[in-house]
């Protein structure tokens, strides 16, 4: 009688791991990344689905990479997956690994050695072993989802690595090919664990981006949210991170960086950063939102700035008010250095998923932007940064 007890709870206790294990992650997805769309959604314009058909479209930033879906099926979660993008005419789409999150993040001020959110939740996925107590792995591994997608449907997905490979997917999209570009970056230079061998090891693995920082200062300097507030500047693993960087053609992401770091970054002969995820300060006051004065020093440099999707960057929860604050943008720093940079599946909310991106270009010509304007907003700013900056060949370094 007793081992037949035994037996039953161990079949119990095993049946509650796995539902904990196949359920727990999705609901705290879908409690991170909600979906403010209404149901019928809002009204479209022939004019504007026109326009959008027409439009080459891509966004600097997205993190659906860190929950474990399977992108090449349409899902009921979060704000992006590959059938979604190809719905909502996407051609390029910047897709960012996060290792790190400190327990209590907040836009202020966090603690680089508070808890960490994304351990529990890569033990709760599942994933390897390997990626359970290394930055390193835990974005190799994410690097290592999105090829093996790749491989399963070269025909609908690919990894960006260089000038070559944008412009024939471009080509290939002109052509009437359904496929979606991706780029490979890294939010945070923490996953590098301070070995500079680690830029050669990350570019060989796909990766052309790096945000510097994330929610804490790390080894490479000071977080906009970061010990104090404020933050310190790039530090000297940060210096040499930076230069091998550009020797690599890969793009520095100054998104979450400290003003210092901002200034520093700004300051290197040669050095062209983007911002990929942010609002504009004077138009939504929020300390995540870095001042309007170093947003104009980076499109100076040659960079562009994607604005955000959600309500804490643009001060609203409608594509009314993305528009505002992309008008907002182009104000401030000229319609040639503006682009899309959605935060999507980052912990964040969204007024419509990427399979509802008309939605965005309506709003745009409601806010009285030209189509010229729309196009360079919504993806031509981005393809000609990218055609400048990144690897002529996928072996060789940048200019």
């Amino acid at each position: 009688m007793l081992k037949r007890i035994l037996i039953v709870l161990a079949g119990l206790l095993i049946a509650a791991l796995v539902a904990f294990f196949s359920l727990a992650p999705g609901y705290v997805e879908t409690a991170l990344n909600p979906l403010r769309m209404p149901e019928d959604g809002w009204p479209v314009t022939g004019r504007a689905e026109s326009l959008h058909q027409r439009l080459v479209i891509g966004d600097l930033h997205a993190d659906p990479l860190l929950w474990d879906r399977d992108l090449l099926k349409r899902s009921e979660r979060g704000h992006t997956d590959v059938p979604r993008l190809l719905d909502g005419n996407v051609a390029v789409q910047v897709l960012t690994t996060v290792t790190k999150s400190p327990r209590g993040q907040n836009y202020d001020e966090n603690e680089t050695g508070a808890a960490d959110n994304i351990t529990p939740l890569f033990m709760g996925q599942l994933r390897p072993v390997r990626s359970w107590f290394s930055l390193r792995e835990r974005a190799l591994v994410q690097a290592e989802a999105l090829q093996e997608m790749v491989d399963r449907a070269p025909d609908r997905l690919r990894v960006i690595r260089s000038r070559q490979d944008l412009a024939r997917l471009l080509a290939d999209r002109a052509d009437g090919q359904r496929v979606l570009g991706t780029i490979l970056g890294a939010e945070g230079g923490h996953p590098l664990e301070g070995d500079l061998a680690n830029i050669d090891l990350f570019h060989d693995a796909g990766f052309r981006l790096i945000g510097l920082t994330h929610f804490f200062d790390n080894e490479l300097g000071g977080s906009l949210h970061g010990k104090g507030g404020t933050g310190s500047g790039l530090s000297q693993f940060g210096y040499d991170v930076v230069a091998r960087m550009m020797e690599k053609g890969m793009i520095i992401d100054l998104a979450h960086a400290s003003p210092q770091m901002v200034e520093d970054v700004l300051d290197i002969d040669g050095a062209r950063p983007l911002l990929s995820h942010t609002g504009i300060h004077s138009h939504c006051r929020t300390p995540r939102n870095l001042d309007d004065r170093l947003m104009q020093r980076i499109a100076a440099k040659g960079g562009i700035i994607g604005i955000g999707f959600w309500s804490d960057v643009v001060c609203g929860a409608t594509p009314t008010d993305i528009a505002g604050a992309i008008g907002a943008a182009i104000a401030l720093l000229g319609e040639d250095h503006v682009a899309l940079g959605s935060d999507y599946d980052g912990s964040v909310d969204a007024p419509f998923d990427a399979a509802h991106l008309v939605f965005l270009t309506q709003a745009l010509l409601d806010e009285g932007l030209t189509e010229q304007q729309i196009e360079k907003v919504m993806g031509g700013n981005m393809m000609r940064y990218l055609a400048e900056v990144l690897p002529s060949q996928s072996g060789e370094n940048g200019a």
